[in-house]
């Protein structure tokens, strides 16, 4: 085609000259068009609304978290023991505006995330990095690679627990709507589907601990992952449960008992990808235990799962250090094991004569033998853990009436480390903070919420007002769970 018949091809759209442009102009029209991904993305009703509704669960929280944060220390200042805790200065030294835009993001634990980020583990030195060993490494290297970008280790740090908290709300959004969307339907009575995946995205965010979601803090990653895994296993795709299993383990060390979870859904359901190959009726007349789905090749994908706690203690042990430091470096803590979950009962102990303690007003006597520092402020401690731990009970029931039973077993085998392991100074010790991962709890509570409208709004705006309290705490360095 020349100069003179472009034009004619143009207006003349009959003509055979104008035949070729049709593709031409697909062509030149694709680098606008939609990607493929996010066409399918649009044209999915129950996608479009869990992205929206975790959206606005992110944002809304995430901005209470900082305007919290960042006013609480603009008016009470850092706190007095900043310096006593954070000896390094990891979490400080960004100027003026970065110490205060870091308050809720880079306190405690966050020290040990970034130390381990810059400098390793070093277990070749013995007991002066042991405790270390205590983080587990999947989240510090997060950090690490993120920072070999040029970010500031604790902007690392709140992006990556940003973006986990992210994937972590749309993952329970659609778990939600997966597990109740069925026959979970008859115990919402009138209630929608998606007023429960709403509820339960919400409830997740706006937790009282849920602001360690977006501290530099392995919480959300873990969120993540464990959410994943479910969603993976529902889905039949055991390749994919394998590895972020692995993922999971590497993360924390109740990372491996999601094993029990995942081997539940594959041997009794509900799957999706699968028939069973036994019906219900069969299986109550043969035996009750009899798996529902055989044994396939694909079950192998499961063994992956223990390798990111093995990759983890052959490094130690390669490096020059043991490989069981991970564990020997709870003692400094002061954790010990006092039988399965007989840490419960210490719980309640505490709990009591903390309630003592604050109800005698005696400061000079200590109805709390092993308490350090304050006795008030110890007894009121031990009677916020107890809250949270009593708290729990009706939730985990119901959980187990509600949903699956490998969420059942997952919330009551996760609970197994912070309940039979007790620190002895506090036994409920961070309770909170492994409640608030266990997001099974955050879908009976979602499910609890959608049938009684009139409790949705006080219920969130206190679930709210107890992260903001909280998390005025943990800015100014005074210890949250």
């Amino acid at each position: 085609m020349n100069s003179d018949t472009a034009e004619l091809a143009i207006v003349d759209t009959a003509s055979e000259l104008a035949a070729p442009l049709e593709p031409l102009a697909t062509n030149r029209q694709a680098p606008f068009a939609a990607p493929r991904w996010l066409a399918r993305l649009r044209a999915d009703p129950a996608r479009m609304s869990a992205l929206r509704d975790s959206w606005r669960a992110l944002w809304s929280s995430r901005l209470l978290v900082w305007t919290a944060g960042v006013g609480t220390v603009l008016a009470f200042g850092f706190g007095p023991v900043r310096n006593v805790f954070d000896p390094p200065g990891v979490t400080r030294g960004f100027g003026r505006l970065g110490d205060l835009l870091a308050a809720p993001a880079a306190r405690w634990d966050s020290a040990w995330y970034l130390v381990i980020a810059h400098f390793g583990y070093r277990p070749d030195l013995g007991s002066f990095t042991s405790p270390r060993t205590a983080f587990f490494p999947l989240y510090p290297l997060g950090l690490r690679t993120i920072t070999s970008f040029g970010l500031p280790p604790v902007l690392a740090g709140a992006l990556l627990s940003l973006l986990a908290l992210a994937l972590a709300l749309y993952g329970i959004h659609r778990l939600t709507t997966l597990e109740l969307g069925g026959a979970g339907r008859s115990a919402l009575g009138r209630r929608r589907d998606g007023d429960v995946a709403r509820l339960a995205v919400m409830v997740t965010a706006f937790a009282p601990m849920a602001f360690y979601f977006s501290a530099v803090y392995a919480e959300s990653l873990y969120l993540a992952l464990s959410v994943g895994l479910f969603w993976c296993a529902r889905q039949g795709r055991w390749a994919a449960v394998g590895a972020l299993g692995a993922l999971a383990g590497a993360t924390r060390s109740a990372g491996i008992v999601l094993l029990l979870p995942a081997l539940i859904l594959y041997l009794y359901g509900p799957r999706e990808d699968l028939a069973p190959d036994i019906r219900a009726s069969t299986l109550a007349r043969v035996r009750r235990l009899a798996p529902r789905y055989r044994p396939r090749k694909d079950i192998l994908w499961l063994a992956l799962m223990p390798a990111g706690l093995g990759l983890y203690m052959a490094y130690l042990g390669a490096s020059g250090g043991d490989p069981l430091m991970p564990f020997h470096a709870q003692d400094v803590w002061g954790r010990h094991f006092a039988g399965p979950y007989l840490g419960v009962w210490d719980g309640v102990k505490a709990g009591f004569e903390g309630a003592r303690q604050l109800l005698s007003f005696q400061r000079h006597h200590a109805y709390l033998p092993v308490a350090h520092g304050s006795l008030f402020v110890e007894a009121g401690h031990d009677l916020l853990l107890l809250a949270f731990l009593l708290a729990a009970v009706p939730a985990v029931v119901g959980v187990l009436r509600l949903l699956p039973l490998a969420y059942g077993v997952y919330v009551i085998a996760a609970l197994a480390l912070p309940l039979s392991y007790p620190v002895t100074a506090q036994p409920l010790m961070s309770l909170p903070r492994f409640l608030v991962v266990l997001f099974p709890l955050s879908i009976w509570l979602g499910a609890w919420l959608a049938a009684r409208p009139r409790a949705q709004r006080p219920a969130l705006a206190v679930s709210g007002l107890l992260m903001t309290g909280f998390l005025a705490q943990f800015a100014t360095w005074h210890w949250v769970a």
